[in-house]
């Protein structure tokens, strides 16, 4: 059967799409009853407004920008912190240079022209003058400190201005304004400063204490957040239904009142679109940024649109400087590749901006994804191989251990979900379907999801965990993985491993010894079906006359236990973490070893020499028009590229765009289509025909040649 097979070559990007396409339905209109964000075809702008640009803002220059941009959706700041509109309570600080009539006027103006418009509440801060009259609404600390910035007080969850006065506010807008949605900034329990980047810790509000004692029968609000603690333990189970209480008394309001307004927010539940952002502001920098919130979310919540926003600004210590044009185009390209509509969040109107690097790229990307619709938003996965993500928001050496997993399959051009380790249990069918699980040192798992693995593994979906995972629950890591911990924190520096079983590493044919750093598990595999990779001691160090030792310690890196139709691994080190901060391809190789033992078929989905900076990102996909609003089936296969080849690591450049003449650059697929996209050259060759294309340096349009035609979009 014959399948259509879009190419995306992205950043800098040409698009190439086979000329089979169907055109039903591009010019329909999508169904009154549909909530308006199903289409998923966002293309967001938000304008972060400082108070005083409500003076100069001006609604028809505003509506203008959003037209030159394509964007379809503007988020605008409204209320909470400070009203940027004529507000009717005292509870609520109006900002000085607000004119009355600006947010109607937008509101109107954007509507006219078909654009959305979502607004902004923050409820986490109040201004001074509300702290004054009602102290008890804020956060203090352990220490008895207050969380300040500049005149802004930050607020308890529990407490009434949350409570009760936020509901308010958002009912005045809602009844005031015609608005399409609303976004909520920084919801949920504050224990930082992000803005100074200071940890104050858990909120000892007296709201607080009782609630929690309420909810725990009699506990006592923990001031440390202590993991080992049960009583931190029963605080997070009361964090998460406090919020999720919240969440859904505003979703009960909001829909009273228009059930087609959106909810949005960094939240799931009681949520119409998830928000993520892409942001730098740690080191190494993580150019897959995009690809890793919309893929983890796109997966772990299925019936959620997600909106991924690319922030402008470097930190927030440094707003008005933006990150690198070539960055902002890899993240917005990774949007959409993965599923995600597009959206940006700027500080402040477009107009007297203080860097405006960014715009061509944005206005070019925005217009691509308008012009081409029908292509982006509606994919459905087809990979064999998932990892597993310790969080929407994962931090510290978890975090690293994960990004550096998923590095090795991105280099390696191996198409892989993301699937957030608190959604496990909730998506037991879909787990089933995957034929590897890659878990990233997740250290817990409910039993849901424990159970939802193990019916998994019971059908042939096989294990690969790497590091401390499961180490709290010995009893299912010696069940799963044969495997007792002896030390689960032994530091592994200047220690060897052996890859001497070359029947299953077959990438170290010129190697004998692996060096190691960071964690390095001892571990009792007795009851493993098969171990490999011997560590040898750590040796002598000095200088070179008295070096060597580095001895069999008896201990094993690598745990295989087989259950039924499953092949389980376990690799108790810092794998992940070790590629990702020092990058060493022999520690890529064992992963993609390890890969091949227990799955043989890792590369049948895809090959390619595409250099390993091209991220390959494969979906199946249906037209997403309004014609095939509910339509399961598929109209084809799309591949998109995103060239990160100008990513040195610490800065982004223009990618190489002009071909490489001494490599082909074929990317094969089975039975589908091979494609040539070599930096400018694209092939695409089906069963039937042969489409070539090729990319013109002056116009960077494509033509055709050979004998079918070929329609390009750039």
């Amino acid at each position: 059967m014959k399948r259509t097979f879009p190419l995306l070559l992205a950043a800098l990007a040409v698009w190439v799409q086979t000329a089979v396409a169907q055109k039903t339905g591009e010019s329909a209109k999508w169904p009154e009853t549909m909530p308006w964000w199903k289409a998923n075809n966002l293309r967001v702008i938000q304008t972060n407004l400082p108070a005083y640009e409500a003076a100069s803002l001006h609604p028809d220059s505003l509506l203008k920008d959003l037209q030159d941009f394509s964007a379809n959706t503007l988020l605008i700041n409204a209320g909470g912190i400070m009203a940027f509109y004529p507000t009717k309570l005292d509870f609520q600080y109006t900002n000085p240079y607000m004119k009355p009539g600006m947010l109607g006027d937008v509101i109107r103006k954007c509507h006219e022209r078909g654009i959305r418009v979502m607004v902004r509440f923050d409820f986490s801060r109040v201004h001074e003058s509300i702290f004054k009259a009602h102290p008890d609404w804020c956060y203090i600390s352990p220490k008895g400190e207050r969380i300040i910035n500049t005149d802004m007080y930050v607020v308890s969850i529990n407490a009434p201005y949350v409570q009760d006065r936020a509901f308010q506010i958002i009912g005045e807008v809602i009844d005031n304004y015609p608005i399409d949605g609303i976004f909520l900034n920084m919801p949920g329990y504050q224990v930082n400063n992000p803005y100074e980047g200071k940890y104050h810790g858990i909120d000892q509000n007296e709201y607080d204490k009782k609630r929690f004692a309420e909810y725990s029968d009699g506990l006592t609000l923990p001031t440390v957040e202590n993991k080992a603690d049960p009583v931190f333990q029963k605080y997070l189970a009361f964090k998460k239904a406090t919020v999720e209480d919240w969440s859904k008394r505003l979703h009960t309001l909001v829909k009273s009142k228009n059930p087609q307004i959106a909810i949005c927010t960094y939240m799931d539940k009681y949520v119409d679109i998830i928000r993520h952002e892409s942001q730098t502001n740690s080191l190494p920098y993580w150019p897959y940024v995009s690809s890793d919130n919309v893929g983890s979310a796109v997966n772990s919540f299925p019936d959620h649109i997600i909106s991924n926003s690319s922030i402008q600004q470097i930190s927030f210590q440094s707003r008005y400087n933006a990150v690198e044009p070539e960055e902002v185009g890899i993240r917005l390209y990774e949007n959409i590749a993965n599923g995600s509509g597009l959206d940006i969040s700027l500080m402040g109107d477009l107009r007297g901006y203080e860097d405006e690097r960014n715009f061509d790229v944005v206005r070019k990307i925005y217009a691509l994804h308008k012009k081409n619709e029908p292509y982006f938003g509606k994919y459905r996965s087809v990979a064999d191989i998932a990892v597993i993500a310790p969080g929407s928001w994962p931090s510290g050496e978890p975090m690293q251990e994960y990004r550096g997993i998923q590095l090795m399959l991105k280099e390696a051009h191996i198409p892989f979900d993301l699937i957030e380790d608190a959604q496990i249990g909730a998506l037991a069918d879909k787990i089933k379907k995957y034929r590897v699980l890659i878990l990233p040192e997740i250290t817990y798992l409910s039993p849901e999801a424990l159970q939802a693995l193990k019916e998994a593994n019971r059908q042939g979906t096989n294990l690969i965990a790497t590091n401390r995972t499961m180490f709290d629950s010995p009893e299912n890591l010696l069940e799963l993985f044969g495997a007792r911990i002896v030390n689960k924190d032994h530091d592994g520096a200047g220690f060897y491993l052996s890859p001497e079983n070359r029947d299953v590493f077959k990438r170290f044919t010129k190697q004998k010894m692996l060096f190691w750093k960071f964690n390095l598990g001892l571990y009792d595999l007795k009851a493993a079906d098969d171990v490999f990779l011997p560590i040898l001691t750590k040796g002598r160090p000095g200088p070179p006359e008295i070096i060597g030792g580095h001895e069999p310690s008896g201990y094993q890196a690598m745990g295989v236990k087989r259950l039924g139709k499953s092949v389980n691994v376990i690799l108790p080190m810092n794998l992940g973490r070790l590629y990702y901060l020092h990058g060493y391809e022999q520690h890529k190789n064992l992963l993609l070893d390890v890969l091949d033992y227990v799955y043989p078929e890792t590369g049948r989905l895809l090959s390619t020499n595409a250099p390993e900076r091209v991220e390959v990102i494969l979906q199946d996909y249906t037209r997403n028009t309004p014609a095939n609003v509910g339509r399961t089936a598929g109209d084809g296969t799309i591949l998109h590229l995103v060239n990160l080849t100008g990513f040195s690591g610490n800065t982004y450049f223009p990618p190489p765009s002009g071909g490489r003449p001494d490599v082909p650059g074929q990317i094969r697929l089975p039975a589908v289509a091979t494609l040539c996209p070599d930096f400018g050259e694209a092939d695409s060759v089906s069963l039937e025909r042969r489409l070539c294309g090729v990319r013109t340096a002056a116009a960077g349009s494509l033509r055709s040649r050979g004998d079918g035609p070929l329609k390009s979009f750039i």
